[in-house]
């Protein structure tokens, strides 16, 4: 086949493919991104927070900055969150398809999927959603590990009364970043 013949059936093919299909493709991708600037943002901001002052401070910027930083992302009809089922900020509660779906992630995650790789997306009442699987890395342990140092107790004793968030080991689903958007009819 000539690379004109090839061209011209690749843009049959392609015209072929149901217009949702290609804006849940596109959507996915936007999702994708934005998931990895939020997490790239909140990963910097705690860093930066334990290293030039200790994991109280950085508690503090978690709770100050991680709202900040989600309502700055959230541009362009995107929603962007996070949330578990041991949370920390009440703000977070999942809804009814975030309780399912991170049950959904624990299964994948027991049955030895890549917790990187777990995801889902889906289109209901008008509104696209994507979920992200967030692991514990050991940085996370500092703050929501089994053995948390005192200092670290009282600030999330302070900031969190009814924090819930503690206990993970390394690889555990920590929880997952949720992002929507409402779709235009």
């Amino acid at each position: 086949m000539g690379m004109l013949k090839r061209s011209v059936f690749l843009a049959a093919m392609l015209s072929l493919t149901p217009p949702a299909l290609a804006d849940d493709a596109q959507l996915t991708q936007d999702a994708r991104a934005q998931t990895k600037a939020f997490a790239q943002a909140l990963q910097k901001t705690l860093k930066q927070g334990i290293q030039s002052s200790g994991p109280d401070a950085a508690i503090h910027l978690c709770n100050t900055e991680a709202p900040a930083i989600a309502a700055g992302l959230s541009q362009n009809g995107w929603q962007l969150a996070r949330t578990s089922t041991k949370i920390r900020n009440p703000d977070n509660v999942a809804d009814a398809w975030e309780q399912q779906t991170l049950a959904e992630f624990a299964q994948r995650l027991q049955a030895g999927e890549d917790p990187m790789g777990i995801e889902v997306t889906t289109i209901a009442d008008g509104e696209f959603r994507y979920m992200k699987a967030i692991p514990t890395a050991p940085l996370c342990l500092t703050c929501h590990g089994s053995q948390l140092a005192p200092s670290v107790t009282a600030k999330l004793d302070e900031l969190y009364p009814a924090d819930q968030a503690r206990g993970f080991n390394v690889g555990d689903l920590r929880g997952a970043f949720t992002l929507r958007k409402t779709l235009e009819q």
